[in-house]
């Protein structure tokens, strides 16, 4: 006897769309995190990261920010992509998982010895870099999924009688 079929339709999951915009946000999110670097140091002379004597553009700790704002991204879509195929409301545990762990990146600063305005604009730089990496995942996690309804199991055909 074969076991019913759920009803419930499944998503697939259009895998190189999801990761296309996956690279494009880590794209984004490394550009912010230069952009955020320069823009605290250029116009409000404020230490992120690196001490200001290296220069607006800072140091090597400059790239290293960057390039986690990029990892970041790319393990949040891994994560969507992973919860899709996996579980129940898959968007709603993602929106908790990147809420929790951009509240979590604004409370590192305040673990550090510097300056209380150098703490409130890296807190400042990683909300936006959490808001900006959520939402665009979330975003191109939605248009790359489609629910899609099982298939019916066949009707048995009456036996013929010879």
């Amino acid at each position: 006897m074969n076991a019913p079929l759920d009803p419930s339709p499944r998503p697939v999951v259009n895998a190189g769309k999801l990761w296309a915009g996956g690279t494009a946000t880590a794209a984004v999110a490394a550009l912010i995190a230069v952009v955020g670097i320069l823009f605290g140091r250029g116009l409000f002379d404020i230490d992120v990261l690196a001490p200001k004597g290296e220069g607006t553009w800072g140091d090597a700790s400059t790239g290293w920010y960057a390039l986690g704002a990029a990892i970041a991204a790319l393990l949040a879509t891994g994560l969507a992509h992973v919860l899709i195929v996996t579980t129940p409301r898959p968007m709603r545990f993602f929106g908790w998982v990147v809420g929790l762990s951009t509240v979590a990146a604004m409370l590192a600063p305040f673990v550090t010895d510097a300056s209380l305005g150098a703490r409130l604009y890296t807190a400042g730089l990683n909300l936006v870099l959490g808001i900006a990496i959520g939402s665009l995942v979330a975003g191109v996690a939605r248009t790359s999924t489609t629910l899609v309804a099982p298939r019916p199991a066949p009707r048995p055909y009456p036996r013929t009688y010879g």
